[in-house]
């Protein structure tokens, strides 16, 4: 029992050896893919990096996710390794960058020797998926062995897509380096696309935020108006009201007015009847 747990023990050890491994070198193919991104003009071979870019971003994180299951990042030596084998791995692609950027007499033959270095390292990650999929397998981890088998069959696959785009690229050398035939448009580079798409975003972020900035402008507008129509309404009402009421009030006073000159002629007439009265019963 106690063996058999041991071995169980190393298994894993070695899966997850290779696990970081696959990690560290398909961030490193992170790296030479997007500088070479970087130097490329649009076109058929551009789209087939970009796309496996997206792809092996995708690779890089199936793997960490296994190796985050199998407790991998817990080991510190073996995260060291793997920290030092990516660190490594980015700078020397970083380092190449320039040097990919001027060797070659034509953009054509920059951008097929481009493509046979990612040829190598395509070869390279298939035999490292095809080795960690022999792996799993003899231990018992169909998991990592699945894991394996799916992304050894994407690195195939580019791999055979990079073989063709070797046979466009090469004649487009000859075009360009034999025939004196431009074939590439160097403005539309991968560097230049992003800086333009940049560019496009910023001024239609600043576009967004004028026509925001506008309808905040419109909508205060709006409600200035209303507050001042409301007011207006107010004022009128408030108005007519006052008017009424003044109205009311002289009514009632020519009311008041009447009345009393009523009440003083009644009070005339009845004093002269009582003095003619009088005036009869003293005759």
């Amino acid at each position: 029992m106690a063996n058999y747990q041991k071995q169980q023990k190393i298994s894993q050890q070695k899966v997850v050896q290779y696990l970081n491994e696959a990690h560290a070198m398909e961030l490193t193919m992170l790296q030479t893919l997007a500088a070479h991104i970087s130097i490329t003009p649009r076109s058929p071979y551009r789209t087939s990096l970009e796309r496996h870019l997206s792809v092996t971003r995708e690779h890089a994180e199936r793997i960490q996710r296994r190796l985050r299951q199998l407790g991998g990042g817990r080991n510190p030596l073996q995260v060291g390794f793997a920290m030092a084998q990516a660190t490594i791995g980015q700078a020397i692609s970083t380092a190449k960058a320039p040097v990919d950027m001027l060797r070659g007499a034509s953009t054509a033959e920059k951008l097929l020797k481009n493509a046979k270095d990612e040829s190598a390292s395509e070869q390279l990650e298939i035999v490292t998926y095809r080795a960690l999929q022999r792996l799993a397998e003899a231990v018992g981890d169909e998991q990592t062995a699945a894991l394996a088998a799916s992304i050894r069959k994407d690195e195939q696959e580019m791999e055979t897509r990079l073989h063709e785009q070797v046979d466009v690229l090469t004649e487009a050398m000859v075009r360009e380096e034999v025939r004196s035939q431009k074939v590439f448009d160097l403005s539309t580079v991968g560097a230049a696309d992003r800086v333009r798409r940049l560019a496009g975003r910023a001024t239609q972020e600043a576009e967004a935020g004028a026509e925001e900035l506008e309808a905040t402008g419109r909508e205060v507008a709006r409600r200035t108006r209303r507050t001042l129509r409301v007011a207006g309404e107010g004022a009128r009402r408030t108005a007519r009201t006052a008017g009424s009421g003044a109205r009311k009030t002289a009514s009632s006073a020519r009311q008041t007015v009447t009345t009393a000159g009523q009440g003083t002629r009644r009070t005339a007439r009845t004093a002269k009847t009582s003095a003619r009265r009088s005036a009869a019963s003293a005759t």
